[in-house]
């Protein structure tokens, strides 16, 4: 092996198919194309941490600590990587340091050697604990800067330059970082940028670098390939069928770059190829999430908007369930306005899914009129301090009224909360950092609840059949229905049904063997109630919890209802002042938007 030779880490089950796949790959397909992987002489594979935690439980009805433990079983001599958002783990808030230091041993014992550690505003302090934790179980410590740009302006911009980025790698090797890594979550940073910014971290660092980066905009592999001449130690790349687009560059060209040059990594080309033929092979299970409405390979505008390509597949995602994919465009527009807004943070998660959040909240219900409970808490400081002040605007937008109770948020808590389900540290530790979906999760685990048909495993299509399937689909589906019909999922103890509802219907187009299902409705209060009475939810999501009870005195603003909807914790006002009649849901219910979620009754 050339003794300048470039080592690999590759990203495809974990950061590739979150960008593509936004994290829906099951274990399942997950440890076959591991299996392929086994004997690849890589420096690291990332397998775990960032959104896979999260999805695991809520989309997919998988335990994430089982996911971690099969992969270790099956890659045995392959260095495991995780990311990890400093205090905030795999969660979209900050932990206390119990929590911390539990998940990170019990991450290490079940399988991770590098912890790729971040924080989404590169503040130290927000990384200190992860980093005692990570060093105190003798494990590889890669701490991480965000690359992010103030507006379009490289490394000569206010904030983010040479300086700030040479200052945070100094202070990072100091806190006992065993590698550095550069991350460019958005796929923005230019070639000559990264070469600049790599060679003067190479003569003021001791410790490896490795350089992450995302095709979106087109600059990715350009800029792997400058940072590779600027001799970056470690880079990340991907299978093929899951590179480019909003992912990873793909290994299989660098491998062709690189031959017989003194950074040749010396891999077997063919055992890529192998390994990428068998993910080919899975590939048409997730053609849905595959295909977006960006028809574009590249996206330009990633250059303002700078929305990382975990964030970009997620946020496609979010706006489906809200019924307002036709909002993109308005979304990514108001994305770059958000991020002004709140001090310019790198675009990073939990920052990432915040502000995108937020800004799909303001495209719908207008700016600011609904802001997220986790936004708030970052406005607060609780984030950590942003890189410019805050709009005053909407500092004045938010109340110091939001603290949450300390008790509520340990590992005590937990223990106690999910004691008649389960005593094991991992269980306790996904009902710690989720508890509304981890607890769903694990009452579906241990046989409490039924799993929903959507959450189960995805059946097998051959993919000679996948077009004649998309056919019979639409031909069932759309028979006879007019161009304003819309399908709605209804769940009947805990049963998925699809119900199209065509508003042009007559009992008369029916044929004669067909039935007419009567419908009454399920709660006539609620239907009878005056629509000036009633609170009805903005948007499809989990409720959280009740602020209030039945009887209860309210005055209009006072919060009524915490819906969690596309990650985030949303407080539900009062329109009017009145008494609260009547709570329809209970906490844990699935909600649709339009529902009822209080009725208030006027005073006497």
């Amino acid at each position: 092996m050339p003794k300048n030779s470039l080592k690999i880490t590759d990203t495809t089950l974990r950061d590739a198919q979150q960008s593509l796949l936004a994290t829906r790959m099951r274990t399942e397909d997950i440890i076959e194309i591991a299996k392929t992987m086994e004997n690849i002489p890589l420096y690291s594979m990332e397998v775990w941490g960032g959104a896979t935690f999260d999805s695991t439980t809520r989309f997919l009805a998988e335990d994430p600590w089982e996911r971690l433990k099969s992969i270790k079983e099956i890659l045995p001599n392959t260095p495991l990587m995780m990311l990890l958002r400093g205090k905030s783990l795999v969660g979209y808030k900050a932990y206390d340091d119990e929590v911390i230091n539990a998940f990170i041993k019990e991450s290490a014992k079940t399988g991770i050697d590098i912890f790729r550690v971040f924080d989404a505003l590169n503040d130290e302090e927000n990384l200190q604990q992860a980093a005692k934790a990570v060093k105190s179980e003798n494990k590889h410590l890669q701490m991480t800067i965000c690359y992010s740009s103030t507006e379009n302006t490289g490394l000569d911009g206010p904030i983010y330059n040479m300086g700030y980025f040479e200052n945070k790698a100094k202070i990072f090797q100091e806190m006992g970082a065993d590698s550095l890594c550069i991350k460019d979550m958005a796929g923005i940073i230019t070639p000559y940028d990264i070469f600049k910014l790599i060679s003067s971290l190479k003569n003021i660092l001791t410790i490896p670098i490795q350089f992450h980066t995302h095709s979106t905009s087109g600059l990715g592999p350009l800029s792997l390939i400058k940072a590779i001449e600027a001799n970056v130690d470690i880079v990340d790349t991907c299978l093929s069928p899951l590179s480019l687009r909003t992912s990873q560059p793909p290994i299989e060209p660098l491998l062709i770059t690189l031959k017989n040059s003194e950074r040749d990594p010396e891999l077997n080309l063919d055992d890529f190829i192998n390994a990428s033929a068998k993910l080919k092979s899975i590939l048409p299970k997730y053609a849905d999430l595959i295909s977006n409405s960006n028809e574009s390979i590249l996206d330009s505008t990633v250059l303002k908007h700078q929305i990382p390509g975990g964030m970009y597949s997620n946020l496609i995602s979010q706006l489906k369930e809200a019924d307002a994919l036709d909002k993109l465009d308005e979304v990514l527009n108001e994305i770059p306005n958000t991020r002004k807004d709140m001090g310019y943070p790198p675009l990073v998660t939990p920052i990432s899914q915040m502000v995108g959040s937020q800004a799909v909240s303001n495209v719908i219900f207008g700016r600011y009129k609904i802001i997220s409970e986790q936004i708030q808490n970052y406005i607060l400081g609780k984030y950590g301090k942003p890189p410019m002040p805050i709009n005053p605007e909407v500092i004045d937008m938010v109340a110091n009224d939001n603290e949450q109770n300390e008790d509520s948020e340990g590992l005590a808590h937990a223990q106690n909360s999910i004691a008649e389900i389960s005593q094991n540290i991992q269980d306790v530790l996904t009902y710690a950092l989720f508890p509304n979906t981890g607890m769903k999760f694990l009452r579906m685990k241990y046989g409490i609840d039924n799993i929903p048909d959507n959450m189960k495993l995805y059946k097998s299509i051959p993919t000679q059949n996948i077009e004649h399937q998309k056919k019979k689909e639409n031909k069932s589906n759309t028979q006879n229905l007019s161009p304003n019909s819309k399908t709605y999922n209804i769940y009947i103890d805990n049963e998925l049904f699809e119900v199209t509802v065509d508003p042009t219907f007559k009992k008369d187009d029916l044929a004669t063997n067909d039935r007419v299902i009567e419908t009454t409705p399920i709660n006539t209060e609620l239907s009878n109630t005056d629509e000036n009475n009633v609170i009805k939810s903005p948007m499809p999501g989990i409720i959280t919890n009740y602020l209030v009870n039945e009887g209860d005195t309210i005055n209009r603003g006072d919060k009524i209802a915490v819906i969690e909807a596309m990650k985030m914790e949303n407080s539900i006002p009062a329109h009017k002042e009145g008494i609260i009649k009547s709570l329809p849901f209970q906490p844990g219910d699935l909600i649709s938007r339009g529902d009822i979620l209080a009725i208030i009754e006027d005073h006497a």
